[in-house]
C-alpha cells in the first residue's frame, strides 16, 4: 500500500521537500542528511536565528518556504560545499555571518527549489515558479505574514553531521486530487 497517496497535499509536497534537500545537499557537500519522518503541523513561519533563508512560490500551487539554520549547520554546509567547488578551506569565510555563508545557504536553497518543483510538476502536472531565495543572518525571530490564505503550515527537521536545521512549509489550502 502506497501511504504516501493517504498523505494530504501539504505533508506530500513537505515528503518531497525533504527528499530534494537530502539529495542536494548530499549531492553538494557529501555530507549525509537525515531528516525525521515526523512533520509538525505549526501555526505560522518563522525565520529564526542565526540564518535563516525564504522563497515564496506561486503559480498552480502557491506557498512559502522557510530554512532555518544554526551557525553550526550552516558553517558546516557552506565549508563542504565550497570545498567541494575548489575553494581552498585557507579562503573559506570564518563567520556565519558573512555574506559569502548567506550566499551559499541561498544558492543551495534555490537547487532544492528547483528540484522541488519538477518534482511536483512531474508527479501532479502542476507547475509552480518561485524567485531567488534570500538569506540573512538573524539575531532574533522574524515572523512571516503574507497577504496570502496560508493556513496550512509544517516544520521539517533535518540533521547534517550532528547538527540539526528545520525546514518550513506555507501552503495555501489546497487538496491535489489525482483522476
Amino acid at each position: 500500500m502506497d501511504t504516501e497517496k493517504n498523505l494530504s497535499t501539504i505533508d506530500q509536497i513537505a515528503l518531497i521537500l525533504c527528499k530534494a534537500t537530502r539529495h542536494v545537499l548530499e549531492s553538494s557537500t557529501k555530507l549525509p542528511i537525515k531528516y525525521s519522518t515526523t512533520f509538525q503541523e505549526i501555526p505560522k513561519v518563522t525565520m529564526k536565528p542565526e540564518i535563516g533563508c525564504f522563497v515564496q512560490f506561486t503559480g498552480d500551487y502557491n506557498g512559502l518556504v522557510v530554512m532555518n539554520f544554526s551557525a553550526d549547520a550552516s558553517m558546516e554546509l557552506y565549508g563542504k560545499y565550497m570545498t567541494r567547488m575548489g575553494i581552498p578551506e585557507d579562503e573559506l569565510a570564518r563567520d556565519y555571518t558573512s555574506n559569502e555563508v548567506a550566499d551559499s545557504i541561498g544558492e543551495m536553497t534555490n537547487q532544492i527549489m528547483g528540484l522541488l518543483m519538477r518534482t511536483v510538476e512531474d508527479k501532479f502536472q502542476l507547475s509552480s515558479f518561485c524567485g531567488q531565495p534570500k538569506a540573512l543572518a538573524l539575531n532574533s525571530a522574524i515572523t512571516l505574514i503574507l497577504d496570502c490564505d496560508y493556513r496550512d503550515n509544517r516544520r521539517m527537521v533535518f540533521h547534517v553531521d550532528g547538527k540539526k536545521f528545520h525546514i518550513e512549509l506555507a501552503l495555501e489550502k489546497t487538496e491535489f486530487i489525482k483522476t
